[in-house]
């Protein structure tokens, strides 16, 4: 069954069982990847998941149910189910967006020319990538990981009430872990890129900065433990942003696990903090018109030179605060409730380069990978002590890697303490909570130690 079939006959039924709202979401996911180790595939995935879920108001109370197939049998199944689950659920009914008055932004996000690109074109550059990466220095001792990954996004979402909407977005990574030996010492680092553009991806490029990413880290030293001025390179800051994101959600300061709770309208951030979340993200894997609810996308300053203005609210937050949704409701799939999430939300960038931030240290850390994030951080009181990877500066210059540090600190200080910003926007790989991002920091003190 098609399913526009699949929806109206989900709504016909529904009504005639008594069902006062229906709510049906949508959505379909693809997604191809392909590892390679010397020359040789080493893993291949392709694989296709969809499937529908159902919000119904019944009696008054709000029930929920999935299901993978879309036929007649599983239109029963979901409303019987929902009818058997809504009296057992205790929390107050959500409410169904309508759409009334709602102004949509009409943009695709999705790339064709991207989604017309093969298997055997993917496999092919990768192979080149990782030939380069060898011929590029005899230190090069191998690949720890050589990867292409893409993935394409379907979702729509509709109720009885007329709400009709649908969205589709796609982007490709590549990944490359790259090990390098001088003597005994041995070192790795990631190098990672999101695009939509595979026809402007450059083999060449990628593989030279994949190796001299990780040819930097050779020459480690130790140096004396103390706090010093430190620089967050780019996605180092991304991360420690991505860790503690759940703290501007609405939901978690109403559950009491904010520090941020009864901050609105105060400065928690140096005033050369601007947190932007941003939904029309061109290249944003979180891009979309509309959240999971339905309510339409905008723009939304978190904070803004220092001072909170808003949370992330979904339509069940929103109704507990008397404001309105900011069209933050989100869930992971089809299966899962709703919740509360950023879209691509990032440091806003000035026009300072990396370079002059760290110029002006007579002394300092940069740190540029952390590690431990989900044991070594508490996202409820911000403090955080992390493994962490980076470089000495001493009068503006990048002396050398260091060994393996400890960085502690706390979150929301760390937002106090940010002197300057940077112009290097990046985002963070590693982020389960939206698409996360961050120019480099240059923060005015952090207690580092050497293992």
């Amino acid at each position: 069954m098609d399913l526009t079939t699949f929806r109206k006959q989900l709504f016909t039924e529904g009504e005639k069982l008594g069902f006062t709202d229906l709510e049906l979401y949508y959505e379909k996911q693809e997604k191809f990847s392909v590892k390679i180790f010397k020359g040789e595939i080493d893993g291949y995935e392709s694989s296709t998941v969809n499937g529908v879920s159902v919000r119904g108001l019944y009696n008054g109370q709000m029930g929920y149910a999935y299901t993978e197939k879309l036929d007649g049998d599983s239109i029963a199944f979901l409303l019987k189910s929902i009818q058997k689950i809504a009296p057992l659920l205790e929390d107050e009914p959500e409410e169904l967006f309508t759409g009334e008055g709602a102004d949509y932004q009409e943009t695709d996000y999705y790339s064709a020319e991207l989604q017309h690109v093969t298997a055997e074109e993917k496999i092919a550059f990768l192979k080149e990538v990782e030939k380069k990466i060898y011929a590029y220095d005899p230190r090069v001792s191998q690949t720890n990981y050589a990867a292409i990954q893409d993935k394409s996004i379907e979702k729509g979402l509709f109720n009885n009430k007329g709400l009709t909407l649908n969205d589709r977005n796609n982007f490709l990574s590549v990944i490359f872990s790259v090990v390098v030996k001088e003597g005994e010492e041995i070192k790795s680092d990631l190098y990672f890129k999101i695009t939509k553009d595979f026809a402007a991806l450059d083999a060449e490029k990628i593989a030279k900065e994949a190796v001299e990413k990780s040819l930097s880290q050779l020459g480690e030293q130790a140096y004396p433990n103390k706090n010093y001025p430190v620089i967050l390179k780019n996605t180092a800051a991304a991360s420690l942003v991505a860790t503690f994101v759940s703290s501007f959600s609405a939901e978690a300061v109403q559950k009491g696990q904010s520090r941020l709770k009864g901050k609105l309208d105060e400065k928690i951030a140096s005033e050369q903090v601007t947190l932007l979340d941003n939904p029309f993200l061109p290249e944003g894997t979180h891009s979309g018109n509309f959240d999971s609810e339905g309510v339409p996308t905008n723009e939304l300053n978190l904070v803004e030179n220092g001072k909170l203005i808003s949370f992330f609210h979904n339509l069940k937050t929103a109704k507990k605060d008397g404001v309105n949704s900011t069209g933050h409701g989100y869930k992971s799939s089809y299966k899962e409730t709703i919740g509360v999430s950023p879209s691509n939300l990032y440091v806003v960038p000035t026009e300072k380069t990396y370079e002059t931030l760290y110029g002006s240290l007579e002394e300092g850390i940069i740190i540029t990978d952390l590690s431990g994030l989900h044991s070594g951080a508490d996202p409820i009181s911000g403090d955080f002590s992390l493994a962490a990877n980076g470089f000495y500066v001493k009068n503006g210059k990048i002396v050398g890697p260091t060994t393996l540090m400890t960085a502690a600190g706390n979150f929301f200080e760390v937002l106090q303490d940010i002197e300057e910003v940077g112009a290097d926007l990046e985002f963070s790989p590693m982020s389960s909570y939206g698409y996360i991002g961050s120019p480099s920091l240059k923060l005015k003190g952090l207690a580092v130690t050497f293992d």
